[in-house]
């Protein structure tokens, strides 16, 4: 019964509010316009650059990661590395969040270290890739304040929101209680499973974030981050000139869409289906495009990163498979 919730919460209730979410947003849609843009308002070898992009900021990813695992110190090939990153993003696809701890397992095994350890560096990758989204979000906001002022003058309602929460005493109230709670359970309460679970997990985001200052190369660490959060956004911005309505709109627009995507992709959701279509479509809009163009856009961008997730996954498991079989059969002479 455990293992069932468990499944649930893992994978149908994320699937659901996913497709639930993209079904909500293309239902308000004329969907044989959607069609029609998709037949014969766009240029596919845009689109296929776009997904052999995606492909290498892979490949980078798996390099940078490559000079965090020297620090432990573990030295697996770029092959190991790359299969690894690949398959992440499969696993991801079917369970949220899961291709992470595969990773790390497939990793740990094929160089037989601790995987306590290889969580660690896989941690601090991820706590970078968390920083340079919220730099990305700061420089967006500066570089588009003069759109959000413009959007807040447009609609009151979104600035009086922000000020009734920002200016609630319940909000203040809720976060003075949480701070209570919280000390007071780690003061009297550090046996307690759950806390001893927090406090494990902490130290793992201690150590693993300890791996970037250990690491010999931190500048090529950092350069790879910069490679491959650019490769990430070309990735989607080569996707503009593939449709006449996008191409001219610009890389600030294309920015935009592409951090609103990055968050979007941060939910648990299967792929970021829902959640990554709606935050795009959503700015595009903002830019003066007709819903049913930035609808067409969403599916055709995604979609590609879907596919190319799909095939780079296949080939990581099928190369794991015959590399098992390859020393499976050294073993047996």
């Amino acid at each position: 019964m455990k293992r069932i919730v468990s499944y649930i919460f893992k994978f149908i209730i994320p699937l659901a509010f996913g497709v639930g979410l993209l079904w909500y947003v293309y239902s308000k849609m004329d969907l044989n316009e959607i069609g029609k843009i998709l037949q014969y308002d766009i240029n596919y070898w845009w689109i296929l650059l776009s997904g052999i992009i995606g492909m290498f900021s892979h490949i980078v990813r798996a390099a940078r990661w490559k000079i965090q695992l020297k620090a432990l110190p573990a030295n697996p090939s770029m092959k190991v590395l790359t299969n690894a990153i690949f398959g992440t993003y499969a696993v991801n696809l079917i369970l949220p969040r899961m291709g992470e701890v595969w990773r790390c397992g497939y990793v740990a095994h094929s160089e037989n270290k601790s995987f306590i350890k290889i969580v660690g560096s896989m941690i601090s990758e991820r706590l970078t890739d968390t920083l340079t989204v919220a730099t990305i979000t700061v420089i967006t906001f500066f570089l588009q304040f003069e759109l959000f002022k413009n959007l807040i003058h447009e609609k009151p309602i979104i600035k009086e929101s922000i000020t009734n929460t920002l200016t609630s005493p319940t909000l203040y109230g809720i976060i003075l209680v949480g701070i209570i709670a919280f000390i007071w359970l780690f003061k009297y309460k550090s046996n307690n499973a759950l806390i001893v679970k927090i406090k494990t997990m902490i130290n793992n985001l201690i150590n693993g974030f300890k791996t970037i200052f250990q690491m010999k190369d931190k500048w090529l660490f950092f350069f790879y981050t910069i490679l491959m959060w650019g490769l990430y956004f070309i990735e989607l911005y080569v996707c503009f000139f593939a449709f006449e309505q996008t191409k001219d709109l610009g890389i600030i627009c294309a920015f935009s869409c592409f951090l609103m995507g990055s968050i979007g992709m941060g939910l648990p959701v299967q792929g970021g289906v829902g959640p990554w279509h709606w935050a795009v479509i959503v700015t595009l809009t903002l830019y003066g495009l007709n819903e049913d163009t930035a609808g067409a856009f969403a599916l055709v961008a995604h979609g590609v990163q879907l596919v190319m997730t799909i095939l780079v996954g296949l080939y990581a498991f099928v190369s794991i498979s015959i590399d098992k079989k390859k020393v499976k059969s050294e073993n047996c002479l």
